[in-house]
């Protein structure tokens, strides 16, 4: 069985019908050809939007999604089902409530089991229809049709309460990267480049499967004998023939194209037995129905054990990238950037932590809608599933497809951490699309100058820049992404974009501040990508404004934004990590245009104050000097004069900067949890100080206002 959809409807097979395709229905009509294809139910013996007993409390005219009897007889004589399905779009985020409301329905129904499902994430439940759930109790799966009236097996799956821990799915993907290393030899890097696209090829399987088919090995060995058999023979070029693994990489690569994933003529290699292992060892897994925080939490783990172990990479505790996020609070229409991304860590905090604004924004107008609308619940129905297309990730109108498409971007100049980084984001849901292949220090895509609101980053410390480090042709874009871009930044992005005049000129001398070294070129980098008025957050060694050598850094960095907080963290955060310098987080606001003019015109006054000052002196020196006494007396009155002129700016253009010192920043020397979190004592703190400033202005926070018209949901879209 499989997805019927043309014209704007979807076939209900149940129903025998057309529908308009809505994201929830689509998840319904996915989840039946499911429950057909993979558990052989019969049509017959299922109903769909079955209405809910008037005169069972709490329930209203509330319908449940899908309901299945054991036979088609049981459904004709109304007797008690067996399993009811709740199906949520697969851009909502299931919340406990709609455990406890799909539970009821089941209770009401008499049916043992209970699914959940949203696409990503499907959970099977247990039902005692005699008594009322206070805690749900998760089991592994529902029973094939088969099973249907096995009452050994049904109490069997009754029994299996699933008690799934992230560790699993982590130590899983830890068991195929040593298969791997085991198997075929390969480096830490190399076996870890295997294991992601193999991720890849299930990912886009378990995404385009219409018939709910899991990556099993099972499956892959169906599907290469029909390759073997149809489609390899019917292949005209030989170079095509290839193996069934390297032809379904082959369709994951073009899927990924615009990612710029992996090299066009990237293939696997490994041999056929590791790869049929570890498809054997990840089937247990849906990785379409396995929920974002899970995977996307077992993943990060995966990453921060393989690569600060094996691999010597640099990553930021998520401790660290918690208390920065939360401190410089990104709003939803809000444009952020990690221009040396590593893993994502900071971009998915991002995406997550402005998700759930937005998500809570959608829970408060809907619980608004249900009192407004509590004698009328159809019509509650029809606007809740208006707001939910705001959920929808591929819904270009909906708030998070703005999020993900349009604010969350990043680079980084090594192209396993750049892949990493977006099979990252993916694992967490999505928003992958901003992040690139490329030199931080350069402009890509939408990456350029004064364009970002808020900017999070942990740069790379300790190297340097030299002269010898160029601009490239790779570091070019073709004419036909310019022109993509030209269209979808304007005019600006024409004057910002790399030429094949700037080829092989020196990348440091880019930047006025003249350094070589790599975390103060991107310290500039980073204030010149800010739009006025905008944020910054940044890891740094300890004391690098304050080195005598790096002044003229101090000086720009003065003139272009205010030092709000320094937060000093033991250096034992970023041990596990592999790392051996002190680290402080810093955190800056661009100037505002006003701030700017306020500088500029006290900069302006105490110069014509000092230049009519020490004017007077030289003009006092006495004329029987000889040259270079002469010469060495102005130098004096040159140095006296630009220490006064620092000492006059800071007076007249004084703020106060808050400095923390913290001792416990919620993470061991081993990586592991602690449990004294100083951090969320600072971030109270200067929060409470932020706010009785007025520091943090956020002009371009989108609102959104929701009103009924018409019997149709509108929203309006203000700043």
């Amino acid at each position: 069985m499989d997805i019927q959809e043309q014209n704007g409807k979807i076939y209900s097979a149940i129903r025998e019908k057309w529908l308009d395709i809505t994201p929830e229905e689509r998840v319904r009509q996915k989840f039946v050809c499911r429950l057909v294809n993979h558990y052989g139910y019969q049509l017959n013996q299922m109903a769909e939007e079955l209405q809910v007993s008037n005169s069972h409390r709490g329930l209203g005219k509330a319908k449940a999604d899908i309901v299945i009897w054991k036979s088609p007889e049981d459904k004709t004589n109304k007797t008690n089902a067996f399993i009811v399905v709740e199906c949520k779009a697969d851009n909502i985020t299931i919340k406990k409530e709609d455990y406890f409301q799909g539970c009821n329905y089941a209770r009401w129904a008499g049916a043992s089991f209970l699914v959940t499902s949203n696409e990503k994430e499907t959970s099977f439940f247990r039902v005692n229809p005699q008594k009322i759930p206070t805690e749900l109790e998760e089991i592994t799966d529902i029973p094939l049709a088969a099973d249907i009236n096995n009452d050994k097996k049904i109490k069997e799956l009754l029994s299996q309460l699933k008690t799934f821990e992230r560790d699993e799915f982590a130590n899983l993907l830890h068991k195929c990267h040593n298969i791997i290393r085991n198997n075929d030899k390969l480096s830490p890097e190399a076996a870890f480049d295997e294991i992601s696209k193999i991720l890849f090829i299930k990912i886009q399987h378990e995404r385009n499967s219409t018939v709910g088919a899991k990556f099993s090995l099972e499956q892959f060995n169906k599907d290469e004998a029909v390759y073997e058999k149809n489609i390899k023979p019917a292949l005209t070029n030989e170079k095509d023939k290839v193996p069934y693994m390297q032809y379904l990489f082959r369709r994951t690569k073009q899927a990924f194209e615009k990612d710029h994933l992996f090299d066009p003529n990237e293939t696997i290699k490994i041999r056929e037995y590791s790869f049929k292992q570890i498809v054997k060892e990840l089937e247990r897994y849906n990785l379409s129905n396995t929920s974002d925080d899970i995977k996307g939490i077992a993943f990060e783990k995966f990453l921060g054990t393989t690569f600060r172990g094996e691999l010597g990479q640099f990553f930021t505790p998520r401790t660290v990238v918690d208390f920065m996020v939360k401190l410089l609070d990104p709003q939803e229409g809000e444009i952020v950037c990690d221009p040396c991304c590593g893993s994502g860590g900071f971009l998915i905090n991002v995406f997550e932590y402005i998700r759930h604004k937005i998500e809570a924004d959608i829970q408060k107008q809907k619980e608004k809608m249900r009192e407004q609308y509590k004698n009328t619940p159809e019509l509650y129905d029809k606007f809740s599933k208006e707001l939910n297309k705001d959920l929808d990730v591929s819904d270009p109108q909906g708030r998070l497809f703005s999020l993900s498409r349009n604010c969350i971007y990043g680079t980084d100049a090594n192209p396993r951490m750049a892949r990493v980084s977006k099979m990252n984001m993916i694992m967490h849901g999505d928003g992958h699309g901003g992040v690139h292949h490329h030199d931080g220090l350069l402009n890509v895509n939408g990456i350029f100058e004064e364009r970002f609101d808020v900017i999070l980053t942990n740069p790379p410390f300790g190297t340097q820049v030299t002269d010898e480090v160029v601009i490239t042709q790779e570091d070019l874009q073709n004419q036909q992404d310019i022109k993509k871009y030209i269209e979808k930044y304007g005019e600006e992005y024409k004057n910002r974009v790399l030429t094949t005049e700037d080829l092989n000129k020196s990348i440091n001398k880019r930047f006025f501040i003249g350094s070589k070294l790599t975390e103060v070129l991107f310290i500039e980098r980073c204030l010149n990508l800010l739009k006025k008025g905008g944020r910054m957050g940044i890891v740094l060694p300890e004391g690098v404004l304050n080195g005598a050598n790096l002044q003229k850094c101090r000086e720009f960095v003065e003139g272009k934004a205010k030092l709000l907080l320094i937060t000093s963290i033991p250096q034992d955060v970023f041990v596990a990590a592999g790392a051996t310098v002190k680290p402080s987080l810093l955190f800056f606001k661009k100037f505002t245009e006003a701030e700017k003019n306020e500088y500029n015109t006290i900069k302006v006054d105490i110069d014509k104050e000092l230049a009519l000052k020490y004017q007077q002196q030289i003009d006092g020196l006495s004329e029987n000097l000889s040259k270079k006494e002469r010469s060495s007396k102005l130098k004096e009155i040159k140095t006296a004069k630009e220490n006064e002129a620092k000492k006059l700016l800071k007076e007249r253009f004084n703020y106060l900067i808050p400095v923390a010192e913290v001792k416990d920043a919620g993470i061991t020397t081993t990586g592991q949890k602690s449990d004294n979190n100083e951090l969320l004592i600072v971030l109270k703190e200067f929060k409470e100080f932020a706010n009785s400033k007025n520091l943090w202005e956020t002009p371009n926070k989108k609102t959104f206002l929701y009103k009924v018209q018409n019997e149709h949901l509108t929203k309006e879209e203000g700043q």
